[in-house]
């Protein structure tokens, strides 16, 4: 027998399955091993040594990895076809190795592009070794980034308050975002008109032309500035008569595009199905994965995380059976389709995401998915299928018309496009796609050379230039590849990093820069502006598959890199923090120096009206604060856009009056501080505050929003179980459910205000399962469920624990025997198990259902003073004021 390891439990399953008996597959759960998290991980000095570690899960997993080898023949590593996948493969080598579990027993790797029985056999019948090249990479990649990671962030600390750590990509990721939201700030509107004219011809056809030059002048989009000129080109042609001058029709072909790769499917799913990129790769891995399609398990589509364009010779002669038996042979080119990648740097040469049955149509296997993963799959089928389709043939006709009236004359032409034979098109007939639609028929009238044509109107419209628009996540990830920043398998890790740091937020799915993300970014521009140019993360992108190509030695890379690197970090370390606050001031002046409506110098101080506004570091992050401190009190929260004149305290500058408390009187009032907006009710120190939630914006708030949020946390309900009561909040983390010391995250703040007893059971329910952790870090994975204990009291399960698996029955673990499968336990087992643990003790508290002989009585313990009742609170009628505000905002949410 031999031993197959692959990454997750759901591919092992699928695998072993098309494997048989004469193999174990086993799941290492991604990666086993990582850099620890603290210095000395990598060790330039020691020529780039590195120390791994291996965490408890992994730990667990390798052991039982370990352990099957050595009763095996042989180990085949099956991890995924990409550089992550050859580094699992090797890191779970290294570690047997050390474990001395393979001995002479032989060790070969395998890849497949999909998880089908026929692609994981052949596999199996072509085995290599580890390709050291590409695990050489994988190393390279690794120590860069924690190079970078721990050298630069604690200079961040020192320099830059609030900053919370860089990374090697993330950061010029970063900078494309804060980028654009500088081209926004700095952008200045056009004013620009546009002329057409509805005409008539002979035929009583109405169509639309466009101008395009006045007084023998080509006109450009801006030329119109104004509407004066606008009303004088209007008034000429109100009066001027129409004539075709020429009628040309252009045969056209339009090509399909090539299947997916990573990014463009991310594009796509994000645009026509407004998935983020993180829920396309999760749909995406479990339709590699393998789904139950009529009684068999098999992946639907290859493997995705990739830069390839091309499909396999067996794929195209398959997906060329499906476009002539569905859609016809007219639909069927004579010769196959080849795609070349158009990516700076593509990874390891890889197939492009297709079906892997092309007659597995979006159709026929629907009723076996949830919507997403249908959803996901048919634009995946119909982009694959398309990719081998005839072109789309298409008759452009174009119309140059003459406007003469007196002594002065205009030019407009109209274009319209018809659909000879729709060609791949036709694939996606019930679904818009990037490909077809400006396909749309747009037909002109039949109009001839020649004829004169009459004027229904005129119509000019008004129009400015608009901003850039901000970066979603699939037009960032699109950026990234053209720049050759980042690989298939990152994308989705650099957004998420992005977010979890709070350098970036979605507003309307689109990435809106925050202020300590600007703050960071405008940092390393100014002082490590190499490190997130463009030109220079993409050149090391290019050594890092050079590397993988065996074309460079790894430790070079890294050497050239580090001489460099920490040179500049040393001279950073010299800084001043005011050189480092005169840098930011300059380089982020709109967003720290917001223009005043009134025109006035926005670096003034609007309180004390000599002191100079700059940006301030403190233990938190950085303010915008007045050169007069203490005299001037003035503070302001960075990038506060909404009130350039706002200030921390109760100053006229930053307090706005919302209303006042229906009970105590106190006057509710919005605040912003250095640490962002929050409303207040009363003065001094023992005012009630509360931040915003994230989500509501300082115009949203008025004065029930604002006696809802000084009214929490609120009480839900006692709990059935433990009569204790459930109460609902706003904390450091985001809103939240707590019971008895168990705090439980809420989807969002209006949550808070009306989640109900039944609810708050269950989402707290949920987090204890869990545990703190909040991946089953409390309790154990369930491996088989027994049923109810036959002399009652609740379930027994077989659970898989730190120390391997037990039964579990209320508070009673019982081990169980060495060698035991968990899956062969039976309730009877299992009855006899816990009696024992029971007898021993081990009872949790509970009385055992064998009975014992009852112990000796011990001497009964004193009873304690009894404590005083706590004396009630005389805030009845203040919390029913409270809850009535928080009742209308849940209403209003509805």
């Amino acid at each position: 027998m031999d031993v197959v390891v692959v990454e997750s439990p759901a591919k092992a399953k699928t695998i072993n399955k098309y494997l048989g008996k004469n193999y174990k597959v086993l799941a290492s759960f991604g990666h086993v091993r990582d850099l620890p998290a603290k210095d000395g991980s990598v060790r330039p000095d020691e020529d780039f040594a590195m120390s791994w570690a291996v965490d408890t899960a992994s730990s667990k997993r390798l052991a039982d990895i370990a352990k099957a080898v050595k009763d095996a023949d042989g180990l085949i590593l099956a991890t995924d076809p990409d550089r992550e996948g050859e580094a699992i493969s090797w890191h779970v080598l290294e570690v047997l190795k050390q474990k001395r579990a393979l001995k002479d027993k032989p060790v070969s790797r395998v890849v497949f592009n999909a998880i089908t029985k026929s692609s994981v056999l052949e596999a199996m019948a072509n085995p290599r070794q580890i390709d050291a090249p590409l695990v050489d990479a994988y190393l390279a990649r690794r120590a860069l980034d924690y190079l970078v990671g721990f050298t630069l962030s604690p200079v961040l600390w020192r320099k830059l308050p609030g900053a919370r750590s860089a990374g090697r990509v993330q950061s010029v990721a970063l900078r494309l975002v804060c980028d654009r939201e500088l081209e926004i700030e700095r952008f200045i509107r056009e004013e620009y008109w546009q002329i057409a004219a509805i005409l008539g011809t002979p035929r009583k056809d109405n169509f639309e032309a466009r101008l395009t030059a006045f007084d023998r002048k080509k006109l450009q989009k801006l030329d119109i500035s104004n509407k004066a000129q606008a009303d004088d080109i209007k008034a000429m042609l109100d009066g001027a008569t129409f004539k075709a001058l020429s009628v040309e029709a252009k045969p056209t072909r339009r090509n399909p595009g090539p299947p997916f790769t990573t990014s463009t499917l991310q594009q796509a799913a994000s645009s026509r199905l407004g998935f983020s990129a993180s829920r396309t790769m999760q749909v995406a891995q479990r339709l590699y994965e393998g789904m139950d399609i009529g009684g068999e398990t098999t992946g639907l589509i290859t493997y995705m995380r990739t830069d390839g364009v091309q499909m396999a010779p067996e794929a195209i002669s398959a997906a060329r059976d499906a476009i002539a038996k569905e859609f016809g042979p007219k639909y069927l080119p004579e010769k196959p389709r080849n795609y070349t990648t158009k990516a700076k740097n593509a990874q390891e040469a890889h197939e492009a995401i297709r079906p892997t049955d092309f007659m597995r149509t979006p159709a026929s296997v629907r009723q076996y998915l949830d919507a997403d993963q249908a959803r996901l799959y048919e634009i995946v089928w119909k982009r694959a299928i398309a990719s081998q389709m005839q072109p789309a043939e298409i008759e452009r006709t174009t119309v140059e018309i003459e406007a003469v009236n007196g002594a002065r004359s205009a030019e407009l032409r109209a274009v319209g496009s018809v659909v000879r034979f729709d060609g791949f098109i036709a694939a996606y007939t019930d679904q818009k796609d990037e490909d077809a639609e400006d396909e749309e028929d747009r037909r002109l009238p039949e109009i001839r050379a020649g004829e004169q044509l009459e004027r229904e109107a005129i119509n000019a419209t008004q129009h400015t230039t608009e901003p850039p628009p901000r970066y979603s996540e699939a037009s960032l990830i699109k950026k990234l590849e053209e720049l050759g920043i980042g690989r298939p398998s990152t994308y989705t890790a650099i957004l998420k990093t992005l977010e979890d740091r709070d350098y970036v937020s979605m507003d309307k799915r689109k990435l809106l820069p925050q202020a300590k993300g600007r703050l960071l970014s405008a940092f390393l521009e100014s002082f490590f502006e190499r490190y997130v140019e463009y030109d220079f993360t993409a050149s090391l992108e290019e050594k890092l598959d050079e590397i993988s190509d065996g074309k460079l030695a790894w430790k070079d890379v890294l050497r050239d890199f580090w001489k460099d690197f920490s040179g500049a970090v040393a001279d950073i370390k010299e800084l001043r923090v005011t050189d480092v606050l005169d840098a930011l001031n300059e380089e982020l002046a709109p967003l720290v120096f917001p223009a005043r409506e009134d025109g006035s110098n926005p670096r003034i101080c609007p309180k004390c009206g000599t002191g100079n506004l700059s940006l301030k570091l403190g233990k938190f992050g950085a303010f915008v604060g007045c050169s007069n401190y203490p005299e001037c009190s003035l503070t302001r929260q960075l990038g506060d856009a909404a009130n350039p004149n706002a200030e921390n305290g109760n100053g006229e500058d930053g307090t706005k009056v919302l209303g006042k408390d229906p009970y105590t009187a106190e006057e509710i009032t919005l605040r912003s501080g250095r640490f962002g907006p929050y409303v207040q009710r009363g003065d001094g120190k023992e005012a009630k505050r509360s931040s915003l939630p994230k989500g509501w914006t300082v115009d949203s708030i008025d004065h029930e929003k604002a006696l809802a949020l000084l009214s929490l946390p609120r009480d839900v309900g006692k709990h059935p179980e433990s009569g204790k009561m459930i109460s609902a909040g706003l904390g450091r983390y985001g809103p939240f459910v707590l019971h008895d010391g168990t705090y439980a995250n809420l989807d969002n703040i209006e949550d808070v205000f009306s989640i109900g007893l039944n609810r708050a059971v269950s989402v707290i329910a949920e987090k204890q399962l869990k545990g703190p952790g909040g991946r089953n870090g409390g309790t154990a994975a369930a491996l088989k469920e027994l049923g109810e204990h036959p002399a009652g009291g609740g379930k027994i399960v077989v659970r898989d624990g730190k120390y391997g698996p037990y039964v579990n029955f209320g508070k009673v673990n019982a081990t169980l025997p060495k060698g035991k499968d968990p899956q062969s336990v039976t309730i009877e087992d299992a009855v006899t198990l816990i009696a024992e643990k029971e007898a021993k003790g081990g009872n949790g508290g509970r009385k055992p259902f064998r009975k014992a002989a009852a112990p000796a009585k011990k001497p009964a313990a004193k009873k304690p003073a009894a404590k005083k009742p706590a004396a009630k609170k005389p805030a009845a009628q203040k919390m029913a004021a409270q809850k009535m505000a928080a009742k209308k905002v849940a209403n209003k949410k509805g």
